[in-house]
């Protein structure tokens, strides 16, 4: 028992890098869309059609990955996902010396393939790997990992991609040929050595293969069931909305927040200091607030602590529309600490209340990800049809109905994590 126990432990610990890895990558968006927004002199809605690009990934991958989760296992998903992934970087690596705008779209597309699939395999998995009703716990403490990833790598892309003199202020465009070629293999560096990163990444996992695959068939089974089967329940599609209302919340607010605190009229901040405040305030808050939810949800009932979370982070999304100045600027780089608990339990509260398999319910919530994709492109609208403060009432709108999803979902029925009718107390 004790052996079990240990090999259950281990594989989590192998699980918890992949959350590393997609959280590290997927935080460079925020610091390559100021950079190419000043090379390539786009709005803001044509700047965050990199985020539509990226998550569409998710609208078009996420049902085959469950396929493929069904069919092949978690492990081979994951390093199908993290060979994907690799080619993705190397793409950009390569196509950064055309200058073409639309290129560097198409191998983010490609990367947004691979982290889908990581994530449609690693998420279940997480979950599963424990008793049903830590559940919460483990997918949150998973998510402070993936938070940590979001620190270091907002970090890393603000100081790699964002560090030339041409884009330290970011007040004008780059007008001159040798800036942008200057700017733009900034962008190739770092892809290049993410792409490194995930290859030592691959090697651990497939040297971890065995002690995964073994922890994995000794808990719930996180596939069976047919792909589309999530379709057929309400709280599967709830949860799919409220995942898509977070992640294009998040990630909206984290694409515009390096240009929103270089304006004058809020903080006239440089980009790259931009940078390092969306790094280590708005993600730094949301890494702390995963280890500190991790040790309230074993104290509190999820529903409840979500229902909460995103009543803050809507109330701080208003203040931000209606003010201005640094408290404007603080308010949005405060979300991000309210932000944090709120995917690992709209995960978890559907897998339970869902009814039907893992691997298709993950499959919809990983589809509903896309709402990193629409929204995104809303608030671009607004911020150029009206100013960057008022397209915070987007996002505001968002927390507002994953708070009543949190509300709702405390009377809901709870289902063991393998769609068992029998419920679970918790």
């Amino acid at each position: 028992m004790k052996d079990y126990r240990s090999g259950i432990s281990a594989a989590f610990i192998s699980v918890t890098t992949l959350f590393f890895a997609w959280g590290f990558i997927t935080s460079n968006n925020d610091p390559l869309i100021a950079s190419l927004k000043a090379s390539f002199h786009l709005s803001y809605t044509e700047a965050l059609i990199t985020q539509l690009v990226f998550f569409a990934a998710y609208g078009f991958m996420s049902f085959p990955a469950a396929a493929l989760l069904n069919r092949v296992g978690s492990v081979r998903s994951i390093l199908l996902a993290l060979t994907t992934m690799i080619i993705g970087c190397l793409l950009v690596q390569f196509i950064v010396r055309y200058q073409d705008y639309s290129l560097i779209l198409a191998a983010l597309f490609v990367l947004g393939i691979g982290i889908t699939t990581l994530q449609v395999a690693a998420n279940p998995l997480a979950a599963a790997l424990g008793p049903p009703e830590s559940s919460h716990f483990r997918l949150t403490f998973a998510q402070a990992f993936n938070s940590l990833g979001v620190v270091l790598g907002v970090n890393f892309g603000s100081k790699v991609m964002l560090g030339e003199e041409v884009l330290k202020s970011g007040h004008a465009p780059i007008t001159n040929a040798a800036d942008r070629i200057l700017a733009l293999q900034a962008v190739s560096h770092a892809f290049l050595i993410i792409a490194a990163l995930l290859a030592g990444l691959m090697a651990f996992i497939w040297f971890s293969r065995r002690r995964i695959s073994d922890a994995a068939d000794g808990v719930a089974d996180a596939g069976g069931g047919a792909v589309l089967d999530a379709l057929k329940s309400r709280w599967a599609l709830f949860g799919s909305v409220a995942i898509g209302l977070y992640v294009g919340a998040e990630v909206s607010i984290g694409s515009i927040m390096i240009n929103f605190l270089n304006q004058p009229e809020i903080m006239d901040l440089p980009l790259e200091t931009a940078g390092f405040y969306l790094a280590n305030i708005y993600w730094m808050g949301a890494l702390i607030g995963r280890f500190v939810g991790s040790y309230l949800l074993t104290r509190l009932a999820a529903p409840k602590l979500l229902m909460t979370a995103a009543g803050f982070a809507s109330l701080l999304c208003l203040t931000v529309a209606f003010s201005g100045g640094p408290m404007a600027g603080y308010a949005a780089l405060s979300v991000g600490l309210f932000n944090s608990i709120m995917f690992p339990t709209i995960f978890t509260i559907t897998l339970e209340r869902a009814g039907v398999s893992q691997a298709s319910t993950s499959g919809l919530l990983c589809v509903a990800i896309v709402g990193g994709a629409i929204l995104p492109y809303v608030v671009g609208q607004m911020a150029d049809q009206s100013s960057l403060t008022l397209s915070f009432t987007i996002p505001m709108t968002a927390y507002a109905v994953i708070a009543i999803f949190g509300l709702l979902s405390q009377r809901a029925k709870v289902y063991h994590v393998d769609g068992a009718s029998a419920p679970v107390e918790h």
